[in-house]
């Protein structure tokens, strides 16, 4: 057997002593450990391009990348070699599912990075439109900051020019009058220049008089509000050109990216679809290829091997069992006829001990102290 079938066998995660008993199962496991392992090379390149773009180094994209690529592989194979055929397609089934839906969670992780490599070119030109729009709403933070002081300024000009205008329009109107009645085209009709022209005259004159005075006490209050205008003006331009203009192309931007895109363009989103699907067929194959396939020589080998273990190992654990009850029965009942016995041997020596003591006390002579002369129990 070659080098590269022997990976191959062992990236699908055959036994290789079982599998050489039955070679009709050598190609099915081959394929299935191709499949491992494209599926954790595309998980390098998927996690590198990702790493990539969040830290813009080689270096870490390629560590990385392996990182992941290593760990998605090993997942894979341990999925797939855990997965086990008993010739029951209900429980086969019951046990794949969970194996399936970890599986399509990780293709879901696998395709991401790599939809984004491959609609980067559209991606990219849709990020500059999303830079445009997040400048866009930057700089309109920043007027609003500024435009409601200067709309109070400009309403505060607008209501000084229109108090001058009003003056101009009254002292025009008066002068008119005046002037009318002086060359005889209005008021009397008559060419004089006599007391109702001079009347008139002198209405004109104050409100020539009154105008000038609101201008004079005007127009500084207005130069002061257009220089607080300009002063505005420059800070929010300050502000705005002061504004961090960061690099918009991080992962999350791209992902949100390729979110609008597929919402602008149907052809985009089916694409976007597809390409995952293509993905979770990738990743799940081997697990489908073992559950819809009839047991094999391989299976019932394995099986027999398995079962073999099982029945050595509960047999080991059962004489080890009884070992241990029949020790602990014969230490339970011999400690309690020993027990017994001593208990048995206890009493006898106090039965004899407690004899004596009865029998020194018999022959133990007693004293009268009254007669002051000694005498013996049960002696005259």
């Amino acid at each position: 057997m070659s080098s590269m079938k022997r990976f191959l066998l062992y990236c699908s995660g055959a036994d290789l002593k079982i599998l050489e008993q039955c070679p009709t199962d050598e190609n099915k496991y081959i394929g299935i450990g191709g499949t491992v392992l494209f599926t954790g090379i595309l998980a390098l390149f998927s996690a590198g391009y990702a790493i990539y773009t969040v830290f813009d180094s080689y270096l870490f994209a390629i560590l990385f990348g392996l990182i992941w690529g290593l760990m998605i592989f090993n997942l894979d194979r341990y999925i797939v070699s855990s997965m086990k055929s008993r010739g029951s397609f209900f429980r086969d089934l019951l046990v794949a599912f969970p194996r399936m839906v970890l599986a399509v969670l990780l293709a879901l992780v696998i395709s991401k990075p790599l939809e984004l490599k491959i609609f980067e070119k559209e991606i990219n030109a849709e990020l500059i439109t999303m830079e445009q729009e997040v400048y866009k709403k930057q700089e309109n933070t920043i007027k609003e900051r500024y435009q409601g002081q200067i709309d109070t300024y400009q309403q505060e000009i607008t209501g000084f020019n229109a108090e001058i205008d009003k003056l101009a329009a009254a002292r025009d109107t008066l002068a008119l009058m005046a002037l009318q009645e002086a060359d005889g085209t209005g008021g009397s009709g008559k060419k004089n220049l006599g007391p109702i022209y001079r009347a008139k005259k002198a209405k004109a004159d104050e409100a020539q008089a009154e105008l000038d005075a609101t201008k004079a006490r005007l127009e500084p209050l207005i130069a002061e509000k257009h220089t607080a205008i300009q002063e505005l003006d420059s800070l929010m331009k300050a502000d705005i050109f002061n504004l961090e203009r960061t690099p918009y192309g991080g992962m999350a931007a791209r992902m949100d990216a390729l979110h609008r895109l597929g919402q602008q363009s149907e052809a985009i989103f089916l694409a976007n679809i597809f390409i995952m699907l293509l993905f979770i067929a990738i990743e799940t194959a081997p697990i489908f290829v073992k559950l819809i396939s009839s047991r094999s020589p391989y299976d019932y080998l394995l099986h027999q091997a398995e079962h073999k273990f099982e029945m050595a190992n509960l047999e080991e654990v059962t004489l080890l069992r009884n070992s241990t009850q029949n020790k602990v029965q014969f230490d339970t009942e011999t400690g309690i006829h020993r027990t017994r016995k001593e208990i048995e041997v206890e009493k006898e020596l106090a039965e004899e001990y407690y004899e004596r003591q009865k029998a020194a006390l018999k022959d133990k002579p007693l004293v009268d102290w009254n007669w002051g002369l000694p005498f013996f129990r049960g002696k005259v």
